[in-house]
């Protein structure tokens, strides 16, 4: 772990982020928000300043102002997801955090992770759970702002979750880079047969590629892909039924969306299903809360108005008595 940053530094970077993340989460009686922020701002600054003490110190280049300004409003976007005092302003911190996550992706190339990210996250599932917290957070009384719940509104046990949640990151953090000197690149020849397993996947794209190099003629097709040791070859047929082999452009490669798609959705289609499940049962509960809140209003209203019936009646009662001996006093006069 030396090599990214020493671990002293490490540990007292995190000790000072967990100590400003304990004071910013609201209490009953105290809360430091401001002053917890500062000094979890302190923590981030000691780490920063430290890996860039060491990328100088070997020789490599600093990472540019985006990637610090992205880390910067996503760490702070975190911090007032878990010490915001509304929910909802808290899932809409959770927006900011994905998008400014997703910038990230972008810098390291994931151009996939960055956008399955936003259209999951973001556009999906967080905005399904911000309908969930509206409606589960509406007020029952018209003088109340807001409806929320004391355990949503106040954090219980503040200072032991943070300990444990910093301990588990200093110790997920020391695995990472301890294992990162045992994790081997895979060769050359291997990450070339991925590429050639993906091409197989993608007669059209195969076909797109060499009918603009001029390597196809008009009414051929692509009837497999295979790699030999002079190179990655198609097979051309055409409309006759003969056949022929065509080397492929050495510009022709997949996309890194291209291998994780067909990763994706070919060995792991359940996570697709679970997603979708997730999404439905997230709705269901939205609209069972709506379907409660809409009785507890009916019964509101219907209560209002037998009040308001029974306090006409009375009103008549009273006055139709007041007539009556009105009436009796002006006949005796």
């Amino acid at each position: 772990m030396d090599f990214i940053v020493h671990p002293v530094l490490l540990f007292v970077a995190l000790a000072v982020c967990g100590v400003g993340v304990a004071l910013s989460i609201p209490r009953r009686r105290f809360h430091a928000g401001l002053i917890g922020g500062i000094i979890a701002a302190t923590g981030v600054g000691i780490l920063i300043t430290a890996l860039g003490a060491a990328s100088l110190a070997d020789g490599s280049p600093l990472p540019n102002l985006f990637f610090h300004g992205l880390a910067i409003i996503a760490l702070g976007s975190c911090l007032q997801v878990i010490t915001h005092r509304r929910p909802v302003y808290a899932a809409l911190y959770f927006i900011l955090s994905i998008l400014s996550t997703a910038g990230l992706y972008i810098l390291l190339a994931a151009e996939f992770m960055a956008f399955a990210l936003v259209i999951i996250y973001a556009g999906a599932i967080l905005i399904t759970y911000l309908f969930v917290i509206m409606l589960a957070s509406q007020s029952r009384v018209e003088d109340e702002e807001e409806g929320i719940s004391e355990y949503d509104a106040i954090g219980r046990g503040p200072v032991t979750a943070t300990i444990v949640s910093f301990a588990l990151l200093a110790t997920l953090t020391v695995m990472m880079f301890g294992g990162i000197r045992e994790i081997s690149p895979p060769g050359a020849a291997q990450v070339a047969q991925a590429e050639t397993v993906v091409l197989q996947r993608l007669p059209g794209k195969v076909e797109k590629a060499l009918t603009r190099e001029g390597l196809m003629n008009p009414g051929e097709s692509v009837a497999g892909v295979e790699r030999t040791e002079a190179g990655v070859f198609a097979t051309v047929e055409s409309a006759d039924g003969g056949t022929r082999q065509v080397a492929l452009p050495e510009t022709l490669t997949p996309t890194n969306t291209e291998g994780l798609a067909f990763n994706l959705l070919g060995e792991y289609p359940g996570t697709i299903e679970i997603a979708g499940v997730i999404l439905l049962m997230a709705m269901l509960g939205a609209v069972v809360l709506a379907r409660k809140f809409a009785q507890i209003d009916e019964e509101a209203k219907a209560t209002a108005a037998a009040a308001l019936a029974e306090g006409r009646a009375d009103a008549i009662g009273t006055l139709g008595a007041d007539v009556g001996n009105g009436g009796g006093a002006t006949s005796d006069g």
